[in-house]
């Protein structure tokens, strides 16, 4: 009988545990944020870039919606792995966060040879944050208003013309390679450093056209020495109502998805990210984010964080799709 009772309390002890183990992520979510303990957004761009830009301005209202501090924390380097790593050896307790581009998840893993996470096992997707396609930009001092006139002109001046990226493997890089292949052209790659430097030379007409980020690419265009041609997705952007896709000028195939969005460690409790995620949603939503985005050629928009794991996923595979078919060579 003794042993029967003893059976008992430890069956009740156990019983106990479990639901003490069970309430604790609530419980956790219930303090997140701590009074005091601010959260952290690493992005892997210096800053004053378009990506920095962005998550300053959610930082600041994620803030106000979360009553705490929430800061930007730039570790730029890698193609943005240096910032992606730090963030999947974070303690995954919601106060160190990833806002990234698509290339981070979904594109660099089949470009370099060594990626030090893994962007399925090493991280918990929270929400999209925006989505901005790549575009075509060019010099003027090249004389054409359209790509199919752009690769008359590069097919009659061959090896001649140049064409920027943000470095080798980017997505710039993956685009021209994509453009060159499709059209049959016969164009020479320059690698640049970053997407800054591409753009002064573009500007200064050392080198023809690129792939820059639509942000990038309104700046430049603002100069007069550039024009943008062409916008690599399925349809027009509001910050560009006025540029038509390459699909329209009948190039399909250069329309993969690109896009920004927040992550976690892995691991993460699920009310802590529920939580995050709400609170997304409603700053995505507000009249000033909404316009800052579309500003820079961005479109703002939250998902749940099980779309955004599928989005992953499937612009991963995209992107694989892509650099096959290109023959780019893990760098």
């Amino acid at each position: 009988m003794k042993k029967l009772h003893g059976t008992r309390r430890a069956f009740g002890s156990a019983l106990s545990a479990a639901a003490l183990l069970g309430l604790a992520p609530l419980a956790m979510a219930q303090d997140f944020p701590a009074r005091g303990k601010p959260i952290r957004i690493v992005v892997g761009f210096t800053a004053g870039g378009g990506t920095d830009a962005q998550a300053r301005i959610v930082a600041q209202k994620l803030g106000e919606v979360l009553g705490t501090s929430v800061i930007v924390d730039n570790k730029p380097g890698a193609s943005t792995m240096l910032a992606a790593n730090e963030v999947s050896r974070a303690q995954p307790d919601g106060y160190t966060l990833l806002y990234a581009p698509s290339s981070t998840m979904a594109q660099n893993p089949h470009t370099f040879a060594q990626v030090p996470y893994d962007p399925f096992k090493d991280f918990t997707a929270i929400s999209m944050g925006g989505r901005g396609p790549l575009v075509l930009s060019l010099s003027t001092s090249v004389p054409v208003n359209n790509v199919k006139e752009l690769v008359a002109y590069v097919k009659s001046h061959p090896g001649k013309v140049s064409y920027a990226s943000f470095g080798a493997g980017t997505s710039s890089h993956i685009y021209g390679e994509a453009f060159v292949k499709k059209t049959g052209i016969d164009a020479v790659h320059i690698p640049y450093k970053g997407g800054s430097d591409a753009a002064k030379d573009l500007i200064g007409g050392r080198v023809q056209y690129m792939f820059d980020s639509a942000s990038s690419a309104i700046i430049t265009a603002s100069t007069g020495k550039v024009k943008i041609l062409a916008v690599a997705a399925g349809a027009r952007i509001a910050a560009l109502p006025d540029v038509p896709t390459f699909a329209e000028q009948g190039y399909a195939g250069l329309d993969l998805p690109s896009w920004l969005g927040f992550y976690g460690p892995a691991r993460m409790p699920a009310p802590v990210v529920a939580k995050l995620n709400a609170a997304l949603v409603k700053v995505l939503a507000m009249p000033q984010v909404q316009e800052f985005y579309r500003s820079g050629g961005y479109e703002a928009g939250a998902t749940t964080p099980e779309e955004f794991a599928g989005i992953t996923r499937s612009t991963y595979d995209s992107w694989g799709a892509m650099v096959q078919q290109v023959g780019l060579v893990k760098q």
